[in-house]
């Protein structure tokens, strides 16, 4: 096969970034009913057609999307509990604690308080049905068949977690620290029930999950999702598939995840996630990344593959380090295997998250992979000595945002930068003063790049504090969220101008685009 391969970017279009857990809904944190559906008639009306998110797994300490308990499940904060209601299975008076919730930020302590014993409760009065699914959400026991590679082994490291404490799989009595198929017949039965329970609330996330799909997609409105190179390491990924990663004996990591010091902090980021064992997935044929990958597209139409050069060159952390200075880079799997990837799955779209110092190696994988890579408005002056970030050096195999959920606000961004960076940012941008997203996001469209994603709270033109992650920071990440009147408004006063944004740089993506030129139609 020959490489580099062609993009699968031959249009131009535009997208909205904004997670599930920021859309607006009654029950503490959006989720996959009405609010998303009117965000999607939204985007649809605007002229948008894609809605990229973060990863939707579900989350552990610290309510980050990218450590999750599970790389293929769904995160079960997201199900529209109206759903159940009203198929009878909880009560209004049970939904009550949550609708008291705030409905412009995530409260996870007093979500995880109020959230879990409702939906258990559900669970319950399913199960004294003796049915085999819900009205509309089909066989729950061929959706278990369907995904059985992974919902077993999921649902046990849940339910074992909780019987354990909540203490980390490597933690747990020898005989639970690693899965097999044969762990079903010893486990307890509590456990046993518990993890019924996950199932069936896996069963009804996946079924409003790919409900919305059709929904967005009979509108014309893709999904992009979020795929990180990593896993963590209190995972049924890890729990079930030890030889992948680079373990001891005892559970423990032999060297941690991570990235120097960079644009988002000086100490570098101490992800602490597991290594993998590359050199064992190359002679497996990457068998568990292709699984991966092949999951990820059932849910998505477009990934992005969070740290692409990580697959070029890594950064390897010693385990029990305080921070992430002290690591060293090693060779990633490189081009095999994205060759791998290209003949399991010729049809897939990736996106690189190729942010950060990128190095000439990096760019070399990229290209010859085919993938576009990502280019960052707020990175176009003082990021890098050759400002690569500027939108006239922006090849069109790339994907062009303001900013990501790990960035500022860009209205908080320009509230921020000081000279000289100010007045060059204003003179390029053509600000005259404002420090409004809004001309940032018309740069955005208006560069090459065939892609264009905004995230929504620059839609919505806030402050720094909503900023939905700073890296580096474990407190008050991931709550951001908006209202229905602030959509609302946003529909009302925007849309027009969208529309004839997205129709005057061409980014309505009715159009394949082609290096020559032809006579106009009469």
């Amino acid at each position: 096969m020959d490489f580099p391969l062609p993009t699968w970017l031959n249009t131009r279009t535009a997208g909205v970034l904004a997670h599930v857990s920021s859309l607006p809904g009654e029950h503490g944190i959006g989720n996959l009913g009405p609010g998303a559906r009117r965000f999607i008639d939204f985007l649809a009306t605007a002229g948008f057609r894609y809605w990229q998110i973060c990863p939707i797994g579900p989350t552990g300490y610290g309510d980050s999307p990218y450590q999750l308990f599970s790389s293929n499940a769904g995160n079960p904060y997201f199900i529209d509990l109206g759903e159940l209601a009203t198929a009878g299975l909880i009560h209004d008076d049970e939904l009550a604690p949550l609708h008291a919730l705030p409905s412009g930020k995530v409260d996870y302590g007093e979500l995880y308080a109020k959230f879990w014993p409702v939906l258990a409760r559900a669970y319950d009065r399913y199960a004294a049905t003796g049915r085999d699914g819900l009205d509309g959400y089909g066989s729950l026991e061929k959706f278990c068949q369907l995904h059985a590679s992974w919902l077993e082994p999921f649902a046990h490291f849940m339910a074992l977690k909780s019987h354990f404490g909540g203490y980390p799989w490597n933690l747990w009595p020898e005989d639970f620290r690693r899965w097999s198929p044969d762990l079903q017949e010893v486990l307890p039965p509590a456990v046993r029930e518990d993890a019924a329970r996950h199932i069936f609330y896996q069963y009804v996330f996946f079924a409003q999950w790919n409900r919305l799909r059709r929904y967005a997609a009979e509108r014309g409105v893709g999904l992009i999702g979020d795929v990180p190179i990593f896993v963590a390491l209190d995972s049924a990924d890890v729990w079930q598939n030890h030889s992948v990663f680079r373990l001891d004996n005892h559970g423990r990591p032999l060297a941690v995840a991570g990235v120097p010091p960079d644009y988002f902090s000086s100490l570098g980021q101490l992800w602490g996630n597991p290594l993998y064992d590359w050199e064992y997935l190359a002679r497996t044929g990457y068998t568990w990344w292709l699984a991966r990958l092949r999951a990820a597209f059932a849910l998505y139409d477009v990934i992005r593959l969070d740290h692409f050069r990580g697959f070029d060159t890594y950064w390897e952390v010693p385990f029990g380090a305080a921070d992430a200075r002290c690591g060293r880079w090693l060779k990633g799997p490189g081009l095999p295997f994205f060759k791998a990837v290209q003949n399991a799955l010729p049809e897939a779209k990736i996106i690189a998250e190729d942010l950060g110092y990128i190095g000439p190696g990096v760019v070399d994988l990229r290209r010859a992979s085919g993938l576009p890579g990502m280019k960052i408005l707020q990175f176009a002056y003082g990021h890098d000595a050759n400002n690569v970030n500027l939108p006239h050096f922006y090849p069109q195999n790339s994907v062009a945002y303001t900013g990501t959920h790990d960035n500022i606000t860009t209205r908080g961004w320009l509230e921020s930068i000081t000279q000289p960076y100010a007045q060059k940012v204003s003179e390029y941008f053509h600000l005259n003063g404002s420090c409004s997203a809004w001309p940032m996001i018309r740069a955005a469209f208006a560069t090459p790049s065939r892609l264009a994603v905004i995230p929504m709270q620059d839609l919505l033109d806030l402050p720094a504090s909503a900023t939905l992650n700073r890296p580096g920071t474990t407190e008050g990440n991931w709550q951001w969220r908006f209202t229905t009147h602030e959509l609302d408004e946003l529909a009302g006063e925007r849309t027009t101008t969208l529309k004839q944004w997205i129709d005057l740089y061409d980014r309505s993506g009715t159009r394949v685009l082609r290096d020559y030129s032809e006579p106009p139609t009469p």
